[in-house]
């Protein structure tokens, strides 16, 4: 039986990171605060592990930013730090950031930000905040900012995912434009 269980909890890891962001971070050289990475002068900062909770960032000006070191609080930043942009509503879970009843192309008020769909008409530029679904270990879900942009291939930077940097394939097929990620909900730009 004990056999069984420690099979369930590997199956249940390797599982685990094929689906959601890791859980951990693997480079154990960082300590939770480490500047990491950075996005025309906005930092990634390690968090350690995904669930991990530091307290709440609020800008000197009393705009929230969200709980340190997640992935929202980076988007946020650097939306407010780049962009000069605050989100008329500064709370919400990850995949929140996505409303699923707006038409592509219209402004999603919550955000103050032009929403578009994954498989849609619209192609994803740099500096777009991309939204990720939640999944079975990752019920928040996820988001992320678009750093390049090619033919065939999108990058993004993250925080609070183990690795700051991703990329995964693009089609721009029949004037629809998917990133291929199921779990892509679609992105949001300032107008």
């Amino acid at each position: 039986m004990k056999e069984v269980n420690k099979r369930m909890k590997s199956i249940f890891f390797v599982f685990f990171f094929l689906t959601a962001c890791t859980y951990s971070s693997i480079n154990e050289s960082h300590q939770i605060g480490d500047k990491i990475d950075s996005l025309n002068g906005v930092y990634v900062y390690e968090n350690g592990t995904m669930g991990n909770v530091v307290n709440r960032n609020v800008t000197k000006d009393g705009y929230n930013l969200g709980l340190r070191y997640q992935c929202v609080e980076f988007v946020k930043r650097y939306y407010y730090e780049h962009y000069n942009h605050k989100m008329p509503d500064s709370y919400g879970d990850a995949k929140d950031f996505f409303d699923r009843k707006l038409k592509d192309g219209k402004l999603n008020v919550q955000r103050n930000l032009i929403q578009f769909k994954n498989a849609g008409i619209h192609r994803p530029k740099v500096g777009d905040l991309v939204v990720y679904d939640g999944s079975l270990f990752n019920r928040f879900g996820h988001v992320a900012i678009i750093s390049k942009v090619s033919k065939d291939k999108i990058e993004v930077i993250q925080q609070n995912c183990g690795s700051t940097r991703e990329s995964y394939d693009f089609n721009s097929e029949n004037r629809q434009f998917t990133i291929e990620n199921d779990r892509i909900l679609g992105w949001l730009r300032k107008n």
